[in-house]
């Protein structure tokens, strides 16, 4: 029998049997609201609303979650408040686009109340997680900061600030253990110069300036964050201290450990945890660069060695066979980057022009994941890439990541599942070390330099569209005369080396994917994934997890324009990591698939071609620049 949910805010027992018009507690009508969205049970609510689990009858009764706003309150100030912070949530919701924030399905009005409909998760918020188990470790603590910090990136990015982060507000999804961030009702849009804004959050984990009704900033968030993670890692709940000692507890929040904190954690949450914003960190990107990989990592570096048939890279073990092997020629984190006067230099390529050692470089951390042929997540790892930062102007720059170079088998094999015949035959490429962004290139970096956005997904950090092959150039050419330096788009052997990262599956993830992990329509999985979200249009760059080199959307979102001319075969293809551009010029490759193609094209070796000339909102490209030694 089916069940249905009374949505009357006074009912006192709303779950009943779905067999009558009415709800026999209270007389109210039961109603599926839009003839959708089947409430089937209430998760809770407050004096403002309730929530429900409802079932999306149009999606074969995939779960959902319905927001009710119906406020027990006369007080005309606080519905007026109510009323706009639930607007906001929807707002703000419809507007963050991550994996790990539920998205907006819905916002309507129906019988004199609004709802907001959005997606389900399917697991614990961490505070629940708490009293089931034990306290978090430092490698708990670690991962949590891994998963969220670049969440807020993109809120904050957004000039958006959640104002309510905490256990209760953060969900790890039963199926692959991935945090989500929730509840944006409490959430801060910042305009101009941030006008002081209601009190609103939850005492212990507010910031001292959100609490004495002051201006918000991101660092208000991170120091949410830094309480978060004290009252996981200890039992203590802030608002308890706060409520006995005010704000003097962050002082001395290590008396209350009961095992100790590493140093390198210790001062993190050290700083986040300061009292004046000016002396936390500032931005989420902060704490992921000083957020080190664990010490077992920091021994090794990102070149590969060989030891019982597998090779090591970037902090994950890739199983090899015989001649699947990629030989990383970098030396180790300490060293010069060097190229081999015995290393062909590749053709049609522009002079090498970076001048620098890896001691000059920046570096910064992300996860790595490894999925199987569902696409399911079934190992995560912790690395480090290096890279520099290229000055645009006014405000706006680009990150190059450092590429090893190395040896790999390019193209893919013959049984590949989805494979075309232009992608053999299979050969081995030698590359040398280059940079490359560490995004695809966005529309504010374009604009800095051309002057004008074409694209049809407008945003300042999606990437840029609608670009030809010869207007890719001509942006290269532009920002070689701007700083002195060669940029160039990649070859395709180097697109195909430094998206594969050293893996030798159909991607860079593993045997398959979901749309958690790349932009791509999820109407048309790989292997035995399943079916998923298709968003029908580019996302931010940095929205999903990077491969093993650091480098972010290799896979979907948009096309990549290479230098390479389109052959249907590699048989007379460069082995030095150079472009094919003996042929007529007219038809150019692209590579890496978009966010409107079946997930087969996101595969490391699948390749496209358009004419030089044409423009589609599919079509886009990334920058790269080699690198000698002085």
């Amino acid at each position: 029998m089916n069940q249905i949910c009374c949505l009357n805010p006074d009912c006192h027992n709303p779950p009943v049997p779905d067999t009558t018009k009415f709800c026999p507690n209270c007389g109210v009508p039961l109603v599926i609201l839009r003839n959708r969205y089947r409430p089937i049970k209430p998760l809770g609510g407050g004096g403002f609303g309730k929530t429900y689990l409802a079932e999306d009858v149009d999606k074969l009764n995939e779960k959902c979650v319905i927001k009710q706003f119906a406020p027990q309150t006369q007080n005309t100030y606080a519905l007026k408040k109510a009323k706009e912070l639930f607007d906001q949530e929807a707002k703000q919701l419809k507007d963050l686009k991550h994996p790990q924030i539920p998205q907006l399905q819905a916002y309507f009005d129906e019988d004199d109340c609004l709802y907001l409909i959005q997606d389900f998760i399917d697991g614990e918020n961490l505070l629940i997680e708490l009293a089931n188990a034990e306290t978090f470790d430092n490698q708990k603590i670690r991962e949590l900061l891994l998963n969220l910090l670049p969440v807020l990136k993109t809120v904050h990015a957004q000039d958006i600030i959640h104002r309510d982060i905490k256990p209760e507000n953060i969900m790890r999804r039963r199926s692959d253990g991935k945090l989500f961030l929730i509840d944006f009702g409490a959430s801060k849009q910042l305009q101009g110069t941030m006008r002081p804004g209601t009190k609103i959050g939850t005492f212990g984990y507010a910031a001292v300036e959100q609490m004495e009704d002051r201006e918000v900033y991101p660092a208000s968030d991170l120091f949410s964050l830094g309480a978060t993670c004290f009252h996981l890692m200890t039992r203590v709940h802030p608002g308890n201290l706060w409520n006995r000692q005010g704000y003097s507890w962050v002082e001395k929040w290590r008396s209350h450990l009961q095992q100790p904190v590493s140093l390198e954690l210790g001062q993190i949450l050290e700083k986040l945890l300061q009292l004046e914003y000016q002396n936390r960190y500032q931005s989420a990107d902060e704490v992921l660069q000083v957020l080190q990989p664990p010490p077992e990592l920091k021994k090794s570096s990102r070149r590969g060695f060989i030891q019982t048939g597998s090779l090591f890279i970037g902090g994950i073990t890739i199983a090899v066979v015989g001649q699947w092997l990629l030989v990383l020629s970098r030396k180790n984190q300490t060293s010069e980057i060097t190229t081999s006067a015995n290393t062909p230099t590749p053709q049609n390529t522009p002079t090498p022009e970076i001048t620098t050692s890896s001691n000059n470089l920046n570096s910064f951390n992300f996860e790595v994941v490894k999925t199987d042929s569902t696409g399911s997540i079934i190992s995560r790892s912790n690395s480090s890439a290096n890279y520099f930062t290229e000055d645009l102007g006014n405000g706006v720059t680009l990150e190059m990541v450092e590429i090893p170079g190395g040896t790999f088998y390019m193209g893919s094999p013959a049984s590949e599942t989805q494979r075309d015949s232009d992608e053999g035959p299979q050969h081995q490429v030698t590359v040398p070390s280059f940079f490359m962004g560490k995004y695809q290139l966005t529309q504010k970096q374009y604009q800095a330099i051309i002057g004008s956005n074409p694209s049809n997904f407008q945003g300042e950090n999606r990437p840029v569209e609608k670009v030809s092959w010869d207007e890719a150039v001509t942006f290269c050419q532009l920002l070689s005369q701007k700083t002195g330096k060669n940029y160039r788009l990649p070859s395709e052997a180097e697109w195909e080396y430094a998206c594969r990262a050293g893996t030798t599956t159909p991607f860079y993830f593993g045997e398959s994917l979901t749309p958690d992990l790349v932009n791509y329509d999820g109407n048309y999985p790989y292997a035995s994934a399943p079916k998923g979200q298709y968003r029908q249009q580019t996302t931010d760059v940095g929205t999903f997890t990077p491969n093993a080199f650091g480098l972010y959307d290799m896979h979907g979102n948009v096309w990549e324009w290479c230098l390479d001319d389109y052959a249907d075969n590699y048989n007379d293809a460069p082995t030095d990591g150079s472009a094919m551009t003996i042929l007529s010029g007219n038809t150019k490759l692209l590579r890496g698939g978009s966010w409107l193609n079946n997930a087969s094209y996101c595969r490391s070796a699948s390749r496209n071609s358009y004419a030089r000339v044409n423009r589609r909102s599919g079509l886009g490209f990334r920058v790269v620049v080699s690198s000698r030694t002085q």
